[in-house]
């Protein structure tokens, strides 16, 4: 099979070929990896190669919905037994995982061959993939501006066509951020819907969850169909449903009332190409029959932020406890500020902000008993250029100076942190509020800025929203196709 017939198929197209006997498993892995290796200058998206593992479980008797199908994991949050799991930081980087993580394990069962790990930004706290240990990942669409994060690497992959889909995970937007970016699918489960065991029973106080990139809204229905369901390490069950996702896209939705938010009040401008993208996407929905209400923010942001922001420097602390102090000199310096913000923060601040989160749940709630899904663009900018977020010299300068002193206290006051995070997040202010409220939510790329860059139209539904989402998807990805789309050839 040469790449061109290749990237033709989505995994459940390139699955029906092995299992029809039109192609081998084998053939399949060897295009992967050979358009993995092609791309690796110029995009820098797998950082851990498993070829001769691939090669070799090619050959195996493979069973399951993606039986034979090339794959990659993201690397973190994503172990297999025995592979290096770095989390993109030079601390972890000969570190082997003991055991195979749930998430893993299920897309093994399903029959997918590992060819790798992706690249992210150490420990996924960055919504760009940069990180010391691994250098910048490219966005295959340009390749002077990021795929985003924290799952750059597989947004960058799938969207080259190294694999039709790619593991990625969520805490803030880094499933939806890296697919507006890229041209993608990126599905956001809902909270408890996909396990997180057997190494945690919830990653980030639940805002936090696994899923996949993909090119086609039938492969996200079907990895979800593979995902679902709880492990004996959740801290509670979530229901199964008698329907498969998969099945359920045969079934057109109803008619949808829809709010539609095109501000922010951590941006106060939207790039007017995002805007103009936003406004097809409601033009588009209203031919199809839906109702679309202009709505004013639903949730408190500059709040959210706040109390988005603060659990997470704390995750981040607890994360380099972990790793312990020797070795701690091998973190970068942004990760060992937000540590340092996380254990200057009191345990009562930190109660308090997570116990705020239900005060986002519920305006979120009031929402939707008014309209079945929110509306808004999936980030305020098309693609950032590498390096565009990152902490300027005065910054780090000024960091490094509190570290040295230990002046913790001080950083805040400081303001470094803060300015590069909020530099970050009015980029991106529209994905957290999914995360703390547990609300699925996905990207899809139906639109184009005039020099060809994807953007996202983003949609937050209730609980158990998924199948509502991914029949809405299918209904627009019909409508105005966008798996043929491709960026230029970068090998």
């Amino acid at each position: 099979m040469h790449f061109d017939d290749y990237r033709r198929y989505d995994a459940l197209g390139l699955a029906a070929l092995v299992r029809d006997r039109e192609v081998t498993s084998s053939e399949l892995v060897e295009v992967a990896l050979e358009r993995a290796h092609r791309t690796h200058a110029a995009l820098n998206a797998v950082v851990q190669w498993q070829d001769d593992d691939a090669r070799s479980r090619s050959r195996s008797a493979l069973s399951g919905p993606f039986a034979g199908v090339p794959f990659l994991l993201k690397d973190l949050a994503q172990a297999q037994a025995g592979v290096v799991e770095t989390a993109g930081s030079r601390a972890y980087r000969d570190t082997r995982a003991a055991a195979t993580d749930t998430v893993v394990q299920r897309w093994l069962d399903s029959g997918l061959v590992v060819i790798g790990r992706t690249a992210v930004p150490e420990f996924g706290a960055k919504g760009v993939t940069e990180s010391d240990l691994f250098g910048p990942t490219r966005n295959p669409w340009d390749t002077t501006r990021s795929p985003g994060g924290s799952s750059g690497g597989s947004a960058a992959a799938v969207a080259a066509g190294v694999v039709p889909a790619a593991g990625a995970n969520d805490g803030g937007g880094s499933i939806r951020i890296p697919a507006a970016y890229s041209g993608l699918v990126g599905l956001k489960p809902g909270r408890g819907v996909v396990p997180c065991g057997p190494r945690s029973s919830e990653f980030f106080h639940g805002g936090a969850v696994t899923g996949v990139l993909t090119r086609s809204v039938r492969d996200s229905a079907a990895m979800l169909d593979v995902l679902r369901g709880s492990d004996p390490a959740a801290p509670y069950v979530t229901p199964t449903l008698a329907e498969s996702h998969l099945t359920a896209l045969d079934t057109p939705g109803p008619r949808l009332r829809i709010g539609m938010q095109s501000t922010s009040a951590l941006c106060d401008a939207p790039d007017p190409e995002v805007l103009d993208a936003l406004h097809r996407t409601r033009s588009l929905l209203v031919d199809l029959g839906h109702v679309v209400e202009d709505v004013p923010p639903p949730v408190d942001e500059e709040a959210l932020a706040r109390d988005f922001l603060l659990p997470w420097f704390v995750y981040v602390a607890s994360e380099l406890a972990a790793i312990g102090s020797r070795r701690a000199a091998d973190v970068e310096l942004d990760t060992m500020v937000m540590a340092e913000l996380g254990r200057r923060t009191t345990a009562v601040d930190h109660d308090a902000a997570l116990s705020r989160w239900h005060d986002h749940v519920r305006a979120l709630s009031d929402f939707h008993r008014r309209f079945d899904l929110l509306l808004t663009p999936t980030t305020a900018t098309p693609a950032p250029r590498v390096g565009e977020f990152a902490t300027t010299r005065l910054e780090r300068l000024g960091a490094r100076a509190a570290l040295a002193l230990r002046l913790g206290s001080v950083l805040a006051r400081v303001g470094a942190v803060e300015a590069g995070v909020m530099r970050n997040l009015s980029a991106v202010p529209f994905t957290q509020a999914a995360n703390l409220t547990g609300r699925p939510a996905l990207s899809v790329p139906l639109f184009r800025t005039a020099a060809g860059l994807p953007m996202g139209s983003h949609f937050v539904a209730p609980p158990g929203g998924e199948t509502q989402l991914l029949r809405l998807a299918r209904e627009l990805e019909e409508a105005e196709p966008w798996f043929d789309v491709a960026p230029p050839d970068v090998g």
